[in-house]
């Protein structure tokens, strides 16, 4: 007779949910059960059936996730994060790239569907707007991190980047700042858009406006922010503070201000945003406004926990927290 999971559960001394908490890889289950669990497995010769189950159930307890890149530093702490969550609820995860191409996003999403995953999370959503038209099609609950796009959309959990344009920009207005630069990140993202407003109306609320002169285009890149820096330094006035729209566009910016000559925060004090792994081994360590990374993905993972379980649910904003380290400084000239 083939066993079955209360065959383990019974042999192991075990609740049937401990078992299938051991089969899906959750880490609340205690190593010593663990063992013992894994032991009546083996010596009933137990294999779960996850393709008859998911012919009971009509679930394949599989989520789909959709992000930008995998070469990106600010997705892995998300990645991680959807990961765990899932795991611990007994879900497994397929991960897929859409490499910045809102058409090719869809197509990722209409083909995860076709693997008749239980739900997908997109992070960075080039299109998410757009998928109100295509939830009918989907037919399985849909959640976005950190949308790109403005308008109305499905659930979501993001960051409030405005928040976080204002606590970068009060910090060095704080210091002393008043000639404080900016490097966009990619013109069509809302997170360029509204860190951008953060910083616009916060030097409103001190009676300035931003100076075209020390606003300067940058790509998201490391490449695009030292072009961009190396532009700043070139213009009157020369900015004493520089807002960054990423970590990576800081990193960037600091090795254009090295190249010049100049010093991090000596002669200019620079401020990322993000706060990616990199950005504390940096020199100077750079200052940022970070995102609650592990807990966009957490939220997101329990958002679609609670769609598939018939919840009510509402989308999520979480505050953004600025992390204090060595590229900044109080302002001491140029002013």
């Amino acid at each position: 007779m083939v066993a079955t999971i209360v065959d383990v559960a019974h042999k192991a001394g075990v609740s049937i949910a401990t078992v299938s908490r051991v089969i899906h890889g959750s880490t609340l289950v205690h190593p010593t059960t663990r063992a013992r669990v894994e032991q009546a497995m083996a010596e009933l010769g137990y294999t779960p059936n996850v393709v008859a189950r998911g012919l009971v159930t009509r679930r394949t307890q599989a989520i789909g996730l959709v992000i930008t890149s995998l070469a990106d530093p600010f997705f892995p702490p998300i990645v991680q994060a959807i990961e765990e969550t899932a795991l611990d609820h007994g879900y497994s995860v397929f991960l897929c790239t859409s490499s910045n191409d809102p058409a090719r996003e869809i197509a990722v999403v209409r083909q995860l569907r076709e693997r008749r995953v239980d739900a997908i999370i997109v992070a960075a959503s080039r299109v998410g707007s757009l998928y109100h038209a295509h939830l009918e099609d989907i037919k399985v609950p849909l959640v976005l991190i950190n949308n790109e796009q403005s308008g109305a959309y499905t659930y979501s959990v993001g960051t409030d980047d405005v928040a976080g344009g204002r606590l970068a920009t009060n910090y060095l207005l704080a210091l002393g700042h008043r000639t404080i630069g900016y490097i966009h990140g990619p013109l069509v993202k809302q997170s360029t858009q509204d860190r951008y407003r953060g910083y616009e109306l916060t030097l409103g609320e001190r009676g300035m406006k931003p100076d075209p002169r020390l606003v300067a285009a940058g790509d998201g890149q490391a490449a695009g922010g030292q072009k961009a820096m190396h532009e700043l330094l070139q213009r009157q006035p020369r900015p004493t503070a520089v807002f960054c729209f990423n970590d990576a566009t800081a990193i960037g910016a600091l090795r254009a201000v090295r190249a010049a000559g100049l010093s991090v925060p000596g002669d200019i004090s620079i401020i990322g945003y993000d706060d990616i792994a990199f950005a504390a081994y940096t020199e100077p360590p750079l200052t940022t406004v970070a995102q609650q990374t592990h807990e966009l993905g957490r939220r997101a993972m329990c958002l679609v926990l609670d769609l598939l379980a018939g919840k009510e649910v509402t989308s999520i904003t979480l505050l953004p927290q600025l992390i204090e380290r060595d590229s900044c400084a109080r302002c001491t000239h140029g002013e």
